[in-house]
């Protein structure tokens, strides 16, 4: 099938092109130039525009930054879409959002899925990412064969699901990524050495794919920019409409939101993901530097 992908960030940018490595007939576009160069250098071919795109695939890949540029953007890629085309939407985005332009495409003969992904760069390079998937089960099969070059596919159910999946997911990431740069700073100011209380973490129940992935990005002090800060607070409004949708009371999660917000405040939102934690750092007046050559995940 004739497969097109807009939004080449970081993250549908590694997917893009791990589709094209994989031998598929893929078509990309993306505002930015570069970012559509570096996907031809994969195999992909150049859209003049998202619409022509749209027109001439039969499966349409989005990564978007969020609700808003899909908002903005879809309905007019929908509307160039041809019948019984398939859209899926690896945007972590908004549940209504996604049914309410579901309906629009689904008045043209196209079908949607939602298949937030969840795995980081280095992930989506070596596809190896964690799929969860919403939607009808007889669409999710014609299009497995493509998802499974991106990674594991969790079927989550009905169309919506697959965001509600991962922003719980993401909910859970987000309160650990807050929290152990605390652990990690009491640790240390109680006289424990870093990488002997890292290698304790990751043999105990404070085992997280936190603890994995994330401590070494701390530990080098790059915080893993892969991630910005304002996409960590898009997610944790997102999350916060949610609760407040289904009447959820989530006081942790809601504290999780504020120290985001209040890193983006101090450093910036194009900073690293995981600044979060520096606001501790900065407060206890230490450091977490460890030496050693700790990988970068976005150069995996």
């Amino acid at each position: 099938m004739r497969l097109g992908y807009i939004g080449l960030g970081s993250m549908g940018g590694a997917m893009a092109r791990k589709l094209a490595d994989a031998g598929h007939d893929v078509t990309v576009y993306d505002l930015d130039a570069a970012r559509v160069a570096e996907a031809t250098g994969s195999g992909a071919r150049p859209a003049a525009s998202a619409e022509v795109l749209a027109a001439n695939v039969e499966v349409l890949f989005t990564s978007l930054p969020g609700p808003r540029q899909s908002a903005e953007a879809m309905p007019e890629i929908i509307d160039a879409l041809p019948a019984s085309a398939i859209w899926i939407d690896m945007t972590t985005n908004d549940r209504d959002l996604v049914l309410e332009l579901a309906r629009r495409a689904e008045a043209r003969g196209v079908a949607t899925l939602d298949a937030p992904v969840t795995g980081a760069v280095d992930g989506a390079r070596t596809g190896n990412l964690t799929v969860f998937v919403g939607g009808e089960d007889e669409v999710v099969a014609r299009v497995r064969p493509y998802l499974e070059v991106l990674g594991r596919i969790i079927n989550c159910g009905p169309l919506g699901n697959g965001n509600v999946v991962k922003l719980v997911t993401n909910q859970i990431w987000f309160v650990n990524a807050a929290a152990i740069g605390e652990a990690l700073v009491l640790g240390k100011k109680a006289g424990v050495e870093l990488g002997v209380l890292w290698e304790a973490m990751k043999n105990s129940v404070a085992d997280t794919f936190v603890t994995r992935h994330d401590v070494p990005s701390i530990f080098a002090g790059h915080y893993d920019p892969s991630f910005t800060l304002s996409l960590c607070c898009k997610d944790l409004r997102l999350i916060a409409s949610l609760n407040e949708a289904t009447a959820t009371v989530a006081p942790m999660t809601r504290q999780a939101h504020e120290r985001f917000e209040a890193a983006q405040a101090a450093f910036g939102g194009d900073q690293a993901e995981l600044m979060v934690c520096k606001l501790i750092e900065d407060a206890s007046g230490v450091d977490l530097r460890v030496e050693g050559n700790w990988p970068k995940p976005w150069e995996a």
